[in-house]
């Protein structure tokens, strides 16, 4: 489903640079907004969205009558309570990679702006196609639902192998052009897969953590005493 992005965070994309709540300097702020501006001219904001239901199997979560098996702890912790879940896949699209990696190729500093404008972006992107699928939801039904927040492969121990089969369930690869190499890595790079847990009682509340980020032990944020979300 498209998705129209009118404008970017610059807060979130000088969090990315590394500004935390420091001001940047005015040629950053030029740089970025023209960057911006650029990148959604060439983003093709997309994303598609299937609720399965739930069923507890001795080696993970069954989704559905699908391939698609969720392994691990921490995605059992995630969907407790829940009976159905919304699988998310979202993404710029390949014209974003093409204008990060052709910005490489003249200036480094103009590539790393793009890099972080199309982190925005694709969070944005995220944001919204979560905001329209529970007002569907919701709309649909009869009975007050109760949902989670995103959890995407990689997280916690719930392992990106789990991709391939993931982008199948959605029929992504045909529909909009989003695959899994072999390495279990989404080309268009600024892509998410995420799921949402559904639930007709309240869920207990969590916290997106740093503890369940497969980049915490290498994340630029932790290092200098902030944080992605």
């Amino acid at each position: 489903m498209p998705i129209v992005l009118q404008d970017l965070n610059k807060q979130e994309i000088f969090r990315y640079l590394g500004y935390g709540g420091a001001e940047p300097d005015a040629v950053t702020k030029k740089l970025t907004e023209d960057c911006s501006i650029r990148l959604l001219k060439e983003a093709v904001p997309r994303y598609l969205y299937a609720v399965h239901p739930l069923r507890w199997e001795e080696e993970g979560i069954r989704v559905g009558e699908t391939p698609l098996l969720l392994t691990g702890n921490s995605i059992k912790e995630h969907l407790a309570g829940c009976s159905r879940a919304a699988l998310l896949c979202a993404t710029l699209s390949q014209p974003v990679d093409r204008l990060i990696h052709g910005a490489g190729l003249r200036d480094m500093a103009e590539s790393l702006v793009y890099d972080c404008c199309a982190c925005a972006a694709i969070e944005q992107l995220c944001d919204q196609a979560e905001e329209e699928i529970r007002e569907k939801l919701l709309a649909g039904s009869k009975t007050p639902l109760y949902f989670t927040f995103r959890f995407s492969p990689g997280y916690g121990d719930l392992p990106l192998t789990v991709q391939k089969d993931f982008l199948a369930v959605l029929d992504a690869p045909r529909k909009i052009g989003l695959c899994a190499t072999g390495n279990h890595i989404l080309p268009p790079r600024k892509s998410v897969t995420a799921l949402i847990g559904i639930s007709d009682k309240p869920v207990e509340a969590k916290r997106r953590g740093c503890g369940a980020c497969p980049m915490q032990k290498t994340c630029a944020f932790r290092k200098r005493g902030d944080h992605c979300g």
